[in-house]
């Protein structure tokens, strides 16, 4: 159905795996986007799953042949496989990657493509900004997950960034050995800066994240898959240096560790149990300080401390495979 279309200057690409109701905020948004019609397409790589096979036969932008699909089939070999697919199947010079879980305001792409054309070549990286509609949830829920980004950023996270398509091809896209979510996206930018592209901000280019209400389970879910980080590190050393002690690939993992060896070895000297202090001050939520909240923190800490424990314990398993400590 696309063929209606003349060349786009732009496709969004976007790898979608299981959030059909996500995916359909995406695509109403891609819809209402004040850039004309035919300047942009969408592509969407999916596994074949019959609720997102549902929603994108259905859509008007699939009637309307601005829509196309690729079906990289049941086996999950992560979204790196799944951008790749979705970026060779578009006929654009510049590739937009978003994430199924993003919404862009109407002017969206009209920012992105006059960045584009202002920097001909350059990877343009716009803003993204928890979703409004849901920042709510950011002040009731200590466990909200969102996305904030103030580009340009090392990680080249791929909720927000054009990269021109025939540099994608010169590099062979992403990874497709970054099977989990994370890294993937910050190794094909620097691969892409080493062989002397340009890294350029667009920050009036701005879409809105998800803001999701977790509980502690999902959290310890998503923490098994961080593996890509050790992978990242190992290609690219450099990344070290974004790390804690080059090592710690969060602050609250080096005071973690901390806190256990505090932890294991105050009962005989008593004075070590305070090493666990700054990771109780960490991990405390901001605003947490009434007596009632203070009392709600405490709560949550073995929470936030078991979620913490399965993401070091993930890498941990992460660097014994890729012989590099990182975590």
């Amino acid at each position: 159905m696309a063929s209606k279309l003349s060349r786009p200057e732009l496709a969004v690409v976007v790898a979608t795996h299981d959030r059909p109701a996500r995916l359909a905020r995406l695509l109403d948004a891609l819809a209402g986007q004040t850039i004309d019609a035919e300047l942009f397409e969408v592509v969407v790589a999916h596994h074949g799953d019959a609720a997102t096979l549902a929603l994108i036969e259905g859509h008007p932008l699939q009637t309307a042949g601005r829509l196309r699909q690729v079906d990289v089939g049941q086996t999950n070999r992560g979204p790196a496989a799944k951008r790749n697919a979705g970026w060779r199947a578009a006929r654009a010079s510049t590739i937009a990657f978003t994430d199924d879980d993003c919404r862009p305001p109407p002017g969206w792409l009209e920012s992105l493509l006059a960045a584009v054309r202002r920097d001909r070549g350059a990877i343009v990286q716009g803003a993204t900004r928890p979703d409004p509609e849901e920042a709510g949830i950011l002040d009731r829920s200590p466990r909200a997950r969102t996305l904030s980004v103030e580009p340009p950023t090392a990680w080249g996270q791929t909720a927000n960034i054009a990269y021109p398509q025939s540099l994608l091809a010169r590099l062979g896209g992403f990874d497709e050995d970054f099977r989990d979510p994370g890294g993937e996206d910050a190794d094909l930018l620097f691969r892409a800066v080493g062989t002397g592209a340009t890294h350029v901000a667009a920050r009036e280019a701005v879409t809105y994240h998800a803001v999701e209400d977790l509980t502690v389970w999902d959290h310890v879910r998503i923490a098994t898959r961080w593996s890509g980080p050790v992978l990242l590190v190992k290609r690219h050393p450099q990344f070290r240096g974004h790390a804690v002690l080059g090592v710690f690939w969060r602050a609250r993992h080096a005071w973690l560790a901390l806190a256990l060896v505090g932890l294991l070895l105050g009962g005989r000297r008593r004075p070590l149990g305070l090493l666990a202090l700054p990771y109780l001050l960490l991990t405390r939520p901001d605003g947490y300080d009434s007596p009632r909240r203070r009392l709600l923190a405490l709560r949550l800490l073995p929470g936030t401390a078991l979620i913490d424990a399965t993401e070091i314990i993930t890498l941990a398993r992460a660097s014994a495979r890729y012989r590099t400590l990182f975590l």
